[in-house]
C-alpha cells in the first residue's frame, strides 16, 4: 500500500459520491473501492455518520445496511473519544464569531464526534467541508481540525494517496 494514513470518513463524502460524481450506476468502482480498503483497515468511519446516512431513504441507506461491513462504523462510545469532543464543545461555545444556531447544530450532528475519533485514533478525517474562517452560521469542520491539531483532506487527495483508479469500461451492445 502506498501510504500509511488511515482514514476517517464524513457523511459528506458518502452523500456527495453518491449524488454526483461517484453515483452507483456511474462509478461503482468507486465503492467497491471504500470497501476494499475498508477490509484492509484503510477506510472507516464512526457510528454516528451511519446515523446521519440512515436518515435517508434510498440506495446509499440500502448499501450501508447489506453491502459495507458494519465494522466500517466503529463505536464513538470511548472515554478519550468523549474527552475530546466535550473539549470541541467548550472550543465551539467559546467562539462567539458562531452563531448560537451553528454552535447548537455542533452539538447534535456527528462532526465533533467525528473529529474527535480522528484526534484520539490518529486518523485523517476525510471531508468535503472546506476552510470557512469567516462562518458564523456553522462550525466548519477544517476549522475544528485547525483548532485541534486534526489532518484532514478531501476524497479526492484520499483516493490519490491510495492509487484507487477507476476504468471506463464500454457499453455491451
Amino acid at each position: 500500500m502506498p501510504t500509511d494514513k488511515k482514514y476517517l470518513l464524513d457523511a459528506n463524502v458518502f452523500i456527495e459520491a453518491k449524488r454526483r460524481y461517484y453515483a452507483f450506476d456511474v462509478c461503482p468502482g468507486f465503492w467497491e473501492c471504500l470497501i476494499w480498503h475498508h477490509q484492509g483497515a484503510y477506510i472507516q468511519s464512526i457510528d454516528r455518520v451511519k446515523q446521519e446516512l440512515e436518515l435517508g431513504d434510498d440506495d446509499l441507506k440500502k448499501w450501508i445496511a447489506t453491502v459495507m461491513p458494519s465494522t466500517c462504523f466503529a463505536s464513538s462510545d470511548d472515554v478519550a473519544v468523549i474527552a475530546e469532543y466535550s473539549q470541541m464543545q467548550t472550543w465551539s461555545q467559546g467562539h462567539s464569531q458562531f452563531s448560537q444556531d451553528a454552535r447548537a447544530e455542533f452539538a447534535t450532528k456527528a462532526d465533533a464526534w467525528l473529529v474527535a475519533y480522528a484526534k484520539v485514533k490518529n486518523l485523517v478525517l476525510v471531508t468535503h467541508e472546506a476552510p470557512a474562517p469567516d462562518s458564523r452560521r456553522r462550525v466548519p469542520i477544517p476549522s475544528v481540525c485547525e483548532a485541534f491539531n486534526v489532518a484532514y483532506l478531501d476524497t479526492f487527495v484520499m483516493l490519490r494517496d491510495l492509487e484507487a483508479k477507476f476504468h471506463w469500461q464500454q457499453p455491451q451492445t
